[in-house]
This record gives structure tokens, C-alpha cells and sequence, in this order.
């Protein structure tokens, strides 16, 4: 099960709210029929409560630590902020816990579906072939907590924004306002082949007989700030959909390239196009593009390498800093970004 994480690598002021002490961490998991057609999504969701109670680890297994919470507890009282976080290609709503639990200490929603088709637990290769219903799944999820509040807590609809990592990374780019246009992605993968984003095209349904629904307009105009974690498949946006991004946005690069998902590609290109006046960048020199996922245990390594032999890299990272000190620069910046940007 811990191979299906790292197939994310193949793509892809004021304070925040008015807690001023961290806030008690609440978690549940809801679902939200698709009553359209066939895409249910699975929600996890944490938020702010006054409730006591025993803390269990969510999210936690054999390799990597999980988010102390407090399950089903009542929302805390007031309006609150929402985040929503977008995972990897084969990755869960677990991945950005630790990015959850930073907003919720101050204030936060957060929520995190899993992506049908593009999810360890869910590889239907029709949903797969869907991007375009990654940036709506956001949408539908900020639509259900909208409509009840009782699940998390009320929210402040002038005060929502996006977090992706990798693939979410695109997901969050595109509700935002970034545009793709297919040719983008197949003239760029004709002179770059080797990258690894290009081998998962026709998988993701990047294909011409897709062009109208791939190339539309796939913003929600309620999400008001966007952060980007070393996306993939960046330059099949158009220059002129980045330009015209009507929302600060906030990117991070990793500085380590293990291997078709280079920063200056990714994450650098999308930096390139956006407004320079709204737009933030981060490159971690110490980081790589598993180092945004949770924090390894000790042994996590020898776990791994007995189980999927090969992909014990997941946990190893290249610098000298833990991936606790990174993740807390990250949602340190984050933290403060989006104390700006929806105050």
C-alpha cells in the first residue's frame, strides 16, 4: 500500500482566523454522492473544536505518522476559513495532513477529497482519464460544507482557498484560473519525452477527443488564493490563462530532482507566466518531491524496502534538515500567505 504514494512522482498581516492559541483538532470522513453521474468522492475533513477527548493518530500506519485528533467532535463555534487540499497522482486526502493540522491549529477548515481514478484506494482507469474532474471535485466539495455546516463548522465564504501537492499541485493551479491547452502538453512531451509527466498523458486522459472538456474554463470564483507544492505537468497551461491569474499564488519547488520532475520545469515554469506581483516562489534547495509527503517513522526505510523493493526512497530525503523542519518552513509560509491573501 505505501507504493501507491509515490506515484505522485510520475506527474506530476493579520492572523488567519481569530484564535490566537492553537486550536483543539476535530476529524471526520463524510462522502458526497455524485448525483449526476458516477463520481462519488471520499472526504477527509478536520476543523477547529472546543471538544476534549482522547486524540487518535488519523492518517497513521506502518511508515508514516499520522495527525492527532479528536474524531467527530463538534465544529468550534463561528465562521471559519476553508482549505481545500488536492494529493498526488495515487496518493490520498492522508498526504497533506500535516498541512491541515498547521491551518487548523490556526483557525482553519480543511478539507481533502480523494480523486476518483487517481487515488491509492480507487485506479479506475475511466476516472483517471478525467482530469478536468479534479479541479471540480474541489469545487463540490466547497459546495457540500457550504450547504452543512454542521459537518465542520460554518464557513466564511470570502475566505477559501486551495493547497495541492504534485498532481493537486495542477488541480489547485487550474482552479484557480490556469488554462491548459492539449497542445501545450503534446508539443512540450515531443522535445521532453523523458520526463515523467509525459508518460502518464493518455492515462490522464490528455488526448484530443477530451480538448473541450480538458481546455475549459475550470476556475471556481470562490476560491480566493491558491499554493502549489511541486506540481507536475505545468506547461500545458496557456502564458495567457497565467498572466490574466486573478488570485495570489504562492509555488514551491523542490531543489532535489530525483528523477523527470525538475523545479525549473514545474514549478519554475508556472512561476514564469504568473503575475509577478501576486505570485510567491519557494524553492527548497534540501527537498525532494516525496519530502511534501508525511513524516517517515523510524525504520520506514527497511519497511519499505522489504515490501516494494526499490521505493524505500520515499523516505529518504537528501538534505540536511528532517522533513518535520521543511514541512514547518512550508506551513510556516503558507500560514502567513494566506493571512494576506484572505484575511
Amino acid at each position: 500500500m505505501y507504493r501507491c504514494a509515490l506515484f505522485s512522482l510520475l506527474l506530476i498581516a493579520a492572523p488567519a482566523a481569530s484564535a490566537q492559541t492553537p486550536q483543539a483538532i476535530g476529524f471526520k470522513t463524510f462522502d458526497i454522492e455524485d448525483t449526476g453521474g458516477d463520481r462519488p468522492l471520499h472526504v477527509g475533513l478536520w476543523y477547529p473544536t472546543g471538544d476534549a477527548g482522547p486524540l487518535k493518530p488519523v492518517g497513521e500506519n506502518a511508515v508514516f505518522y499520522g495527525v492527532p485528533s479528536i474524531e467527530d467532535a463538534r465544529p468550534a463555534a463561528g465562521a471559519h476559513p476553508l482549505v481545500v487540499l488536492s494529493h498526488g497522482y495515487s496518493g490520498t486526502w492522508r498526504n497533506l495532513g500535516w498541512v491541515a493540522q498547521a491551518l487548523v491549529e490556526k483557525g482553519y477548515v480543511v478539507a481533502a477529497p480523494d480523486h476518483p481514478g487517481t487515488t491509492a484506494f480507487d485506479r479506475s482507469p475511466v476516472e483517471a482519464a478525467r482530469l478536468w474532474q479534479r479541479p471540480r471535485d474541489l469545487s463540490r466539495v466547497i459546495d457540500a460544507l457550504i450547504a452543512e455546516p454542521e459537518r465542520g463548522g460554518k464557513v466564511d465564504e470570502n475566505r477559501i482557498a486551495a493547497v495541492g501537492h504534485s498532481l493537486g499541485g495542477w488541480t489547485v493551479a487550474a482552479l484557480g484560473g490556469a488554462r491548459s491547452d492539449i497542445a501545450n502538453y503534446v508539443s512540450d512531451c515531443k522535445s521532453q519525452a523523458e520526463l515523467r509527466a509525459c508518460k502518464l498523458l493518455d492515462e490522464l486522459g490528455v488526448r484530443e477527443e477530451n480538448k473541450a472538456e480538458l481546455e475549459a474554463d475550470l476556475s471556481d470564483p470562490r476560491v480566493r488564493a491558491i499554493a502549489s507544492i511541486d506540481l507536475g505537468l505545468a506547461r500545458g497551461f496557456t502564458p495567457e490563462s497565467l498572466k490574466a491569474y486573478r488570485i495570489p499564488a504562492l509555488v514551491f519547488g523542490a531543489g532535489v530532482d530525483i528523477g523527470g520532475l525538475p523545479a525549473m520545469l514545474e514549478s519554475g515554469s508556472l512561476v514564469e507566466n504568473l503575475p509577478k506581483a501576486t505570485t510567491a516562489y519557494v524553492e527548497i534547495p534540501d527537498a525532494m518531491h516525496f519530502t511534501f509527503m508525511q513524516v517517515c517513522k523510524p525504520g520506514a526505510v527497511e519497511i519499505i524496502r522489504q515490501e516494494e523493493p526499490g521505493d524505500e526512497f520515499v523516505c529518504q530525503d537528501p538534505g540536511p534538515r528532517d522533513r518535520a523542519a521543511i514541512h514547518r518552513q512550508v506551513t510556516d509560509r503558507i500560514v502567513e500567505f494566506l493571512a494576506r491573501s484572505i484575511p
